[in-house]
C-alpha cells in the first residue's frame, strides 16, 4: 500500500479567550470535500472508482448540531481547549474521578469530550431542553462528517472515537448511563458505536460507503501495523502522542497514563496504553509564528545542528499545561539556563530536544505500568520525523531505536486499510504487517552518563515548572 495523491487545506482556527481553542464545522465540512475532491483530480480517477471510504479525525474535538438540519449549535470545541477546567477540578473534587477512570480509562480532564459537550449545553440559549427532546446530535469530528456525507441518515462513530469522549464504558462496549447522568447529557445525543471497520453509512457526494472510521492516533498505530503487544508508534504533530498495544489486557495505570482502545475488529477491542503530550510540532510552529526566528520549519535542523553545545537550554513547551504523566492544566510554558549567548540556534535545538524529553517521559511511565513493554523499538510517524536532527535526538534520549517508515502518513494509511479491508481489496492485519516498509531507523549514541544528565536537568526544569511544586 502507498498513497497516489493527496491534497490539503488550512481552515482558521479560533481563539475566543486564553485557554479557549474552536473551529468552525463548516469549514471543517467544507475543506474535507474541497481536498477529497481534490486528490480524486489528481490521480485523475472518479470517486465511483472508490471500494470505500475511510475517515480519521482529531479526536476529542466536541461538535452539537441539529438533529434534523445538521447545523452546528455552536463552533467545533477543539481537544487543546482549556475552558472547563474548573469544572473538572469541581467533579475531582467531588469524588468522581475514580469512578470515570476505572469505566473509561481516562483522567477527569478538559482534553475529553465529556465535559465540552456539557458546556455547550450549559452556555448555549436553549440547547439542554432541546437536548432533552432529542433534537440535537453530538459526535466527535468523524460523526459530524458521516452525519453529513450520509444526509443525516447515519449518526454513527467508532469504538476508539468513543473511548476519547470520557462516556463511553471500554470494558462493556457501551455509553455509560452513570457518567451522561453526572454531566447531564442525554444519551439521546450520542451516536451508534461501531468496529473500526464497519458500514457506517454511504457518503452521497460521492456514492461510496464508509468502511473505516478511527481517531487519528489510534489510525496511526494501525498505519504503523502496531498488531502485536508490546509494539508501540509515537505520532510527531501538533502535538505527540504514544500508544503501547497491551492486546486484550486494558492496563490500569499508575502514572497517570490513559488506558484507551487501540483498534476495534470483529466485535473485540485491543486496548492500548496512551501518553499525550500537548505541544510537539507547535513548538516549532511557536518559533515560526511567535518568536519569528524562522520562517518555516525545515530550518530547525540546520539551526540545531550549529547550536552551541556548551549551551543547555532547557524548553518547556506548556503553553496549554503539561499532558501526560503531569496532567497539569494551569502550569504554562518556560526556558531555563539563558544566557547572553543564547540565540535562535539555541532555541531551536531546546525546542526539539523538548519533545525527545516529554517522549521519554512517557515511555518511562508505561514501562513502569507494563513490565512487558521492554525495550521495544518505537515507530514514528507524522510531519515532524522528517526532521533526521530530532530523531537522533530522540533515540539518544530514549537509549532505543526509533524506526521511520517509508510512509510518513500512518493515520492516513491506517485509515484506508481499515476500509480497504472492509472491502476485500487490502490484506488482512498479517498481510498489512508484511507490507510495512522502514526507511531509516535511528540507533542511540549518546552515552549513558551524557543522557542521563541530560534528562536529569529536564526533570529539573519540568519540577520547577509543574504548578504545584
Amino acid at each position: 500500500m502507498a498513497p497516489v495523491a493527496s491534497a490539503g487545506e488550512e481552515f482558521s482556527q479560533h481563539f475566543p479567550a486564553s485557554g479557549w481553542v474552536e473551529h468552525d464545522p463548516e469549514d471543517i465540512w467544507q475543506t474535507s470535500l474541497n481536498t477529497a475532491r481534490a486528490a480524486l483530480e489528481k490521480v485523475g480517477i472518479k470517486a465511483g472508482d472508490l471500494a470505500g471510504i475511510g475517515i480519521t479525525n482529531q479526536r476529542e474535538t466536541t461538535i452539537v448540531w441539529e438533529r434534523e438540519t445538521g447545523k452546528p449549535i455552536y463552533n467545533a470545541i477543539v481537544w487543546q481547549d482549556r475552558r472547563t477546567e474548573a469544572a473538572c477540578a469541581a467533579l475531582r473534587e467531588a469524588g468522581h474521578e475514580a469512578s470515570i477512570t476505572a469505566k473509561t480509562g481516562l483522567l477527569l480532564d478538559p482534553y475529553f469530550s465529556a465535559t465540552k459537550i456539557a458546556w455547550i449545553l450549559e452556555n448555549v440559549e436553549g440547547a439542554r431542553v432541546r437536548a432533552t427532546a432529542g433534537e440535537l446530535c453530538f459526535g466527535t469530528v468523524d460523526s459530524f462528517l458521516i452525519w453529513r456525507l450520509t444526509g443525516g441518515k447515519a449518526h454513527r462513530t467508532d469504538a476508539t472515537n468513543a473511548a476519547r469522549t470520557m462516556l463511553y464504558n471500554i470494558h462493556t462496549g457501551e455509553w455509560d448511563d452513570d457518567i451522561c447522568a453526572l454531566l447531564g447529557i442525554p444519551k439521546a445525543m450520542l451516536p451508534e458505536v461501531l468496529d473500526c471497520a464497519a458500514e457506517f453509512g454511504v457518503a452521497e457526494e460521492f456514492g461510496v460507503p464508509i468502511l473505516g472510521v478511527a481517531g487519528d492516533q489510534q489510525a496511526a498505530t494501525i498505519g504503523q501495523a502496531c498488531f502485536q503487544p508490546g509494539m508501540m508508534k509515537s505520532t510527531y504533530g501538533t502535538g505527540c502522542f504514544a500508544l503501547l498495544n497491551t492486546g486484550d489486557t486494558p492496563v490500569r495505570s499508575t502514572n497517570r497514563l490513559l488506558t484507551t482502545i487501540a483498534y476495534q475488529l470483529d466485535g473485540k477491542p485491543t486496548y492500548a496504553l496512551e501518553g499525550s503530550i500537548f505541544i510537539a510540532g507547535a513548538v516549532v510552529q511557536w518559533l515560526r509564528d511567535g518568536l519569528g526566528i524562522i520562517s518555516n520549519a525545515t530550518e530547525t535542523q540546520a539551526l540545531a545542528e550549529a547550536a552551541d553545545p556548551a549551551q543547555q537550554l532547557y524548553l518547556v513547551p506548556a503553553f496549554t499545561g503539561l499532558g501526560a504523566p503531569y496532567w497539569d492544566a494551569n502550569c504554562r510554558g518556560a526556558i531555563y539556563g539563558l544566557t547572553r549567548a543564547s540565540g535562535p540556534a539555541e532555541f531551536a535545538k531546546a525546542a526539539l530536544e523538548s519533545v525527545a524529553y516529554q517522549t521519554r517521559d512517557l515511555v518511562e511511565a508505561m514501562r513502569g505500568d507494563w513490565a512487558e513493554a521492554g525495550d521495544t523499538v518505537l515507530r514514528v510517524d507524522g510531519g515532524m520525523t522528517a526532521n533526521n536532527w530530532a530523531m537522533q535526538a530522540l533515540a539518544d534520549m530514549l537509549g532505543a531505536e526509533v524506526d521511520r517508515p517509508k510512509v510518513l502518513e500512518s493515520t492516513a494509511l491506517g485509515a484506508a486499510w481499515l476500509a480497504g479491508m472492509k472491502a476485500g481489496v487490502y490484506p488482512d492485519a498479517d498481510g498489512f504487517t508484511e507490507s510495512w516498509a522502514l526507511e531509516r531507523r535511528f540507533t542511540p549514541e549518546m552515552d549513558e552518563t551524557r543522557r542521563e544528565t541530560k534528562y536529569a536537568g529536564w526533570k529539573e526544569a519540568i519540577s520547577r515548572t509543574l504548578s504545584q511544586r
